[in-house]
């Protein structure tokens, strides 16, 4: 098992009051010890002195302490040099005061900011060069605005894009280049566009279509090249229901 690390109590500034009251305890709950861990339990047991260690020199003893700052103090970390310490005001700060850290170098810190924006400030971060800050904003703008992120670069947040635009302007992304962005479109667009999709070069749209659409739209597909489209297509004609299909990889 490896040893706490132990700190000597010589020189600390709490030896005179915190540790003879039992609010510090050298290798458990100690602010001075390279330790996240004592640290963590040092402002936990201490919330009101994490004031104090705001300009802290350790970057780990900042990032702890600024889960107990004082709102005036969190500002002051606003450029701090660590990116850990900036997450966490990304978590703490006021709605109204994120704006200097929507450019943060730090995508984990876009992000936050991004889950954190009422909707009306969100559109900054839609043309953000990571993904998953427009990942975020594509799943919170509001779906009236979502239409500029249609030819998003990245697939995952055109996909997220298809599951939220309304039924009736997927239309708008029937021929992305990504056929997982297809398949989202196949199980939501209107049935009276879905026309050029039945020629979809994956079989998994099409099947997609086959499980929805109504019957008298499927007559291309029972002389599709993929079988289980052809089945799928046939059963839905014949019996109604959706058909079981086998699993395929």
């Amino acid at each position: 098992m490896t040893a706490k690390p132990l700190v000597s109590c010589a020189g600390c500034p709490h030896r005179g009051d915190l540790l003879t009251q039992g609010r510090c305890l050298p290798g458990d709950v100690c602010v001075r010890a390279m330790s996240g861990r004592q640290i963590e339990r040092f402002f936990r047991v201490n919330p009101s002195l994490a004031d104090d260690y705001a300009g802290d020199t350790f970057w780990e003893r900042r990032a702890i302490a600024a889960r107990y700052l004082s709102q005036q103090k969190l500002l002051s970390l606003i450029t701090d040099p660590d990116e850990v310490v900036r997450r966490v005001l990304a978590y703490r700060l006021p709605v109204e005061a994120l704006g200097p850290l929507i450019t943060d170098p730090d995508r984990e810190v876009r992000i936050t900011v991004a889950d954190r924006l009422p909707p009306a400030g969100l559109e900054t971060l839609a043309g953000d060069p990571d993904y998953l800050v427009r990942q975020t904003v594509a799943r919170r703008l509001p779906v009236g605005r979502l239409f500029r992120m249609i030819r998003d670069p990245d697939r995952q947040v055109r996909c997220t894009v298809a599951e939220r635009l309304p039924p009736e302007s997927l239309g708008l992304m029937r021929d992305d280049p990504e056929s997982e962005v297809r398949l989202k479109v196949a199980g939501r667009i209107r049935c009276d566009e879905a026309a050029d999709l039945l020629r979809d070069p994956d079989w998994r749209v099409r099947l997609c279509l086959a499980e929805r659409l109504p019957t008298a739209q499927l007559a291309a597909l029972l002389e599709d090249a993929d079988a289980d489209v052809r089945s799928a297509a046939q059963a839905r004609i014949e019996g109604g229901g959706n058909p079981s299909v086998p699993e395929r990889k």
